[in-house]
């Protein structure tokens, strides 16, 4: 089977640039014996920027590119002339995205807007040349400084699918032919767990134009939390979801119970998705009849609003509809705001970290060795270094 295109998971190694050193040179000119010191400054190292692109929707144009480096900065040279700045390597990443260090598991940053812009690792600063040095006691420095060394990094970016409404639910729940049924999104469709092994996306139509984006993850079961089945590693891709649509089939034997499971797995894995709005949909309603349905409300989870729906006969998608949309435009449901600014990321367990890019096929090694392409200059006179003051010499 041909190896999916949708990549939400990547591994890369980033360096930025070291800043150039300055130039220790004398000016030599024909009459003019006392020329004095004229040494530039270096240029600055290249910085490692992530930018969101709303034009990407995985990662799969880093997947094989695992190494990025910035261009280091030009040493100074004769005349007070500047080193060139390194070249900034700027990464185009799809909004949604956040990266995390991985060896540490800190977080870093998230990128949420096309064209937001967050610096991952600065350039050096150029060193000084030697005319910033001179004094009426020192007219002939023979030193300048070096420039700054740059930094390094093996950075983890995962992608979180931003979306209105997720669907959250056991295998078999009936959630890709729901996605089919309310949007154009041509999702897997099998009578068999797991059938989706990625998320999709589905931009579903409403009354006079407007519209909501629904997200289909792989199927939750028991102990995804804790690495069973497929769920831990999609589980974050409805962390930004503004709501979460749970559903059950109609036949399961006990919903309150396959409710509450699945309710506590998502605790387990980030408690605040608990303060999400939630809805309820009871499913394959095709095979029960009113009395049935009737039955079953007395029993179903309270203060969660529910609808009984089948994707297959059509039936209660209207409805579901308006109770999604009206969920999602209340007061207490802010769309950016429970997208973007509500949403902490915790830092990643080291102990589990390990396995996990075990899991995801990131697990190899990144030693690299690169050989200084910054040429030295030739200098007329001896060079020593002074290393970088807080405060800088006068002018």
């Amino acid at each position: 089977m041909a190896e999916s295109n949708f990549v939400d998971y990547v591994k890369i190694y980033c360096r930025s640039g070291k800043g150039g050193r300055g130039s220790v040179h004398l000016r030599r000119e024909k009459y003019m014996p006392n020329g004095g010191p004229d040494g530039g400054d270096g240029g600055r190292g290249g910085h490692v920027i992530l930018r969101g692109n709303r034009n990407y929707w995985t990662l799969l144009h880093l997947k094989y590119e695992r190494h990025v480096f910035a261009e280091h900065g030009g040493n100074g040279s004769k005349n007070k002339s500047f080193g060139k700045d390194g070249a900034d390597k700027v990464i185009e990443v799809p909004c949604g995205t956040v990266a995390y260090n991985a060896e540490t598991g800190e977080y870093v940053c998230d990128i949420t807007e096309h064209g937001q812009e967050v610096i991952l690792l600065r350039g050096g600063r150029g060193g000084l040349g030697n005319w910033h040095f001179r004094t009426a006691t020192r007219q002939a420095p023979r030193f300048a400084q070096p420039g700054e060394p740059m930094q390094e990094m093996t950075v983890i970016l995962e992608l979180k699918l931003l979306a209105d409404v997720g669907l959250v639910g056991f295998p078999n729940a009936g959630k890709s032919t729901l996605l089919s049924t309310v949007s154009a999104a041509r999702p897997k469709i099998a009578n068999y767990p797991f059938t989706t092994l990625e998320p999709n996306l589905g931009i579903v139509s409403y009354r006079d134009g407007k519209s909501f984006v629904m997200a289909d993850i792989p199927g939750i079961i028991e102990g995804a939390s804790e690495g069973k089945g497929l769920g831990l590693r999609f589980l974050r891709h409805i962390e930004r979801n503004s709501l979460l649509l749970f559903m059950v089939p109609g036949d399961t034997d006990d919903i309150c119970k396959e409710y509450e499971i699945l309710l506590n797995e998502l605790a387990r894995f980030n408690p605040e998705m608990l303060d999400k709005q939630r809805v309820l949909a009871i499913t394959k309603c095709d095979v029960l009849d009113e009395e049935l349905i009737e039955m079953l409300k007395p029993t179903l989870p309270k203060n969660v609003p529910h609808v009984f729906i089948s994707s297959v006969a059509n039936t209660g998608i209207q409805e579901l509809k308006d109770l999604l949309w009206t969920e999602l435009n209340k007061d207490t449901n802010q769309l950016e705001g429970l997208r973007q600014e509500s949403i902490v990321h915790r830092p990643k367990d080291v102990n589990k970290l390990q396995q996990e890019l075990k899991d995801m096929g990131e697990d190899e090694d990144f030693d690299y060795e690169y050989e200084d392409d910054v040429e030295d200059d030739d200098f007329d006179y001896e060079y020593e270094e002074e290393d970088w003051d807080d405060e800088e010499p006068d002018k």
